[in-house]
C-alpha cells in the first residue's frame, strides 16, 4: 500500500467542486460516491485512491497518516490550529464566509454573550482577539435556531448565500475569516512520496490558475 496515494475527501459540494480539479490532473474516481457505498474509492489511476470521510475528520485523517492528501474547508481547518500539516493549495472553491449572526432588532446585550456555534475554536479566538468574554455553546447543526428559541444570542456559521439566515429571521453580522477549500498533505507522506506529491500538487494548482482564469 505504501506506494499507493490516498486522498481523503468529504461528500457534497467540496466533492463535487474538485472534482473538475481532478479530472485537469487526470484523476478520475471509478465508483460515484452519491450512489456508492463504497468509503474507499478506486480512480482511473492505479496508484490513488480516494477516501469518503466526514468534512471535519479530513484534517484528522491526514495528520494522523490515514490519508497522504485531503481536500477541507479552511473552517474546518480552523478548528485544528495545531495539526501538522502542509498545505500547499488554496483550490478557490466552495467559498463562503465564516461570521457571526443574530437577530436584527435584538438589544445590545450588557452581561456575557452566549454564542452557538460548531466552530468552537474560531469562535473562541475571534472574541479572545476583541477582549470579550463568551459562553461558547456547541451544536452541531440547524444553529439558525438557537437564537430563535433562546438557547443563544448569537451563532457563528459560514455564510454562503445568507438565505438561510434571512428565512429564520437573522441577519449576517461580523466577518471572522473567508473560507475556501485547501489541499493538505501529511509531512511524513511528502518525505516519502515527495515526487509523485509534487507531481500531483503541481498538476492541481495548474488546475486551478485554469479554472480561474476561464
Amino acid at each position: 500500500m505504501s506506494n499507493i496515494l490516498t486522498l481523503a475527501l468529504s461528500k457534497g459540494r467540496i466533492f463535487e467542486e474538485t472534482l473538475p480539479l481532478l479530472k485537469a490532473a487526470g484523476i478520475e474516481p471509478i465508483d460515484d460516491p452519491e450512489t456508492s457505498r463504497k468509503l474507499i474509492l478506486d480512480t482511473n489511476q492505479p496508484d490513488v485512491r480516494l477516501i469518503i470521510v466526514r468534512a471535519s475528520d479530513v484534517p484528522t485523517y491526514v495528520e494522523y497518516g490515514g490519508a497522504d492528501m485531503g481536500i477541507a474547508g479552511k473552517d474546518v481547518l480552523l478548528e485544528h490550529p495545531d495539526a501538522e500539516l502542509y498545505e500547499p493549495v488554496d483550490l478557490k472553491i466552495a467559498c463562503c464566509k465564516l461570521m457571526t449572526a443574530g437577530r436584527e432588532n435584538d438589544p445590545e446585550q450588557n452581561g456575557r454573550l452566549k454564542v452557538a456555534t460548531k466552530f468552537v475554536e474560531s469562535t473562541r479566538r475571534f472574541y479572545a482577539e476583541q477582549g470579550k468574554q463568551v459562553d461558547i455553546i456547541k451544536l452541531y447543526g440547524s444553529m439558525e435556531l438557537a437564537p430563535l428559541v433562546g438557547l443563544a444570542d448569537l451563532i457563528v456559521d459560514v455564510v454562503d448565500t445568507g438565505n438561510t439566515l434571512r428565512a429564520n429571521g437573522l441577519i449576517p453580522m461580523e466577518h471572522i475569516a473567508d473560507i475556501s477549500s485547501r489541499l493538505i498533505v501529511n509531512k511524513a507522506s511528502m518525505k516519502m512520496k515527495h515526487t509523485r506529491i509534487q507531481q500531483f500538487i503541481d498538476q492541481i494548482r495548474q488546475a486551478v490558475r485554469e479554472q480561474n482564469n476561464g
